[in-house]
């Protein structure tokens, strides 16, 4: 990875706009020696987005600061991974003097099992790339992105993919037509490492198995199987430590879902529906359960992190 790292006060700021993610299938294999859980997973990007900016500083400094819904959740110090992802970058690229104030907007949910951290840390790696002119492509960035978490590397790109390994082995999944999810969010969050530790504790899933049969209905545009192959290993352990969410999946299922599911580790659920008048219907019914705080929509699949329109014109 090349570098010629420059940027003034006058450097105009780079914004990014990343998605957040649903896992379509999540397969989970038993804990291996280094402590991790070999993964099968097909994610989809959804157009819940966060925005990163990322602005010029004359210092060293890396600054964190963030507004939106449940902003008050998201730590502004080194442990935030836009900020980790910043230093990283800084590191590589051999100029530990660079500095920049990063600026996050939050729309995905705060620890909802739908990576709005590793959205935010993509967003940060594409921007401070940007903003500080380092020749970074696309595999440059994605080593870095699987160094920071192992959903960090499909932020980046989006669509359809499949992951393997941790996540971050990611297979591009051809796909047709267009999804409709409801999203039922919760107060209180759910630490994926609990969810993981129960998961153990109740003796695992099926495995990291390819979901072969998902990924065939995603590419013939068959809504009705896509519907049948949504899975997720870790919802057992979830429901296991938070069981008020099964009346969530139950109500948006007789409400016209066609499916529901607890999105990655949860407590967020997910709900593919018909079209955007039945999830319209969905959203009505969720909104009247007291363990529901917010009900959103959107559809899918979107695009990974993106820079935003203006900003190669504003930095050329």
């Amino acid at each position: 990875m090349a570098s010629t790292p420059r940027t003034t006060p006058r450097t105009p700021p780079v914004t990014v706009r990343a998605s957040a993610k649903v896992n379509l299938a999540l397969g989970v294999g038993p804990r291996a020696e280094d402590g991790f859980h070999p993964l099968a997973t097909v994610f989809e990007a959804v157009g819940l987005h966060d925005t990163i900016t990322a602005g010029p500083r004359d210092d060293d400094v890396i600054a964190v600061t963030v507004e939106g819904p449940e902003a008050d959740l998201v730590p502004t110090d080194e442990s935030n991974l836009a900020y980790r992802a910043a230093e990283l970058l800084r590191s590589r690229c051999a100029d530990p003097h660079l500095g920049v104030d990063l600026h996050i907007t939050k729309s995905i949910p705060v620890a909802g099992g739908m990576a709005g951290g590793s959205a935010d840390a993509a967003g940060a790696l594409l921007a401070c790339s940007v903003l500080w002119d380092i020749d970074a492509g696309p595999g440059d960035l994605h080593d870095l992105a699987a160094e920071l978490g192992s959903d960090v590397p499909f932020a980046l790109i989006g669509g359809v993919a499949l992951g393997r390994g941790r996540g971050d082995r990611l297979v591009p999944v051809i796909f047709r037509g267009t999804h409709h999810w409801v999203f039922a969010t919760s107060e209180e969050g759910l630490s994926t490492p609990a969810v993981y530790r129960r998961f153990d504790e109740l003796g695992g899933g099926g495995g990291d198995l390819v979901p072969t049969a998902l990924i065939a209905a995603l590419t013939r545009g068959d809504i009705d199987a896509v519907a049948g192959g949504l899975g997720n290993d870790l919802q057992e352990a979830a429901l296991d430590l938070r069981p008020e969410l099964a009346g969530v999946l139950e109500a948006g299922v007789e409400a016209g879902a066609m499916a529901g599911l607890i999105s990655g580790s949860g407590p967020t659920v997910a709900f593919l529906v018909g079209g955007e008048a039945i999830g319209r219907t969905v959203a009505k019914t969720l909104r009247t359960l007291p363990q529901v705080s917010s009900v959103r929509g959107a559809r899918g699949p979107a695009q990974g992190a993106q820079l935003m329109a203006g900003t190669l014109e504003a930095g050329s």
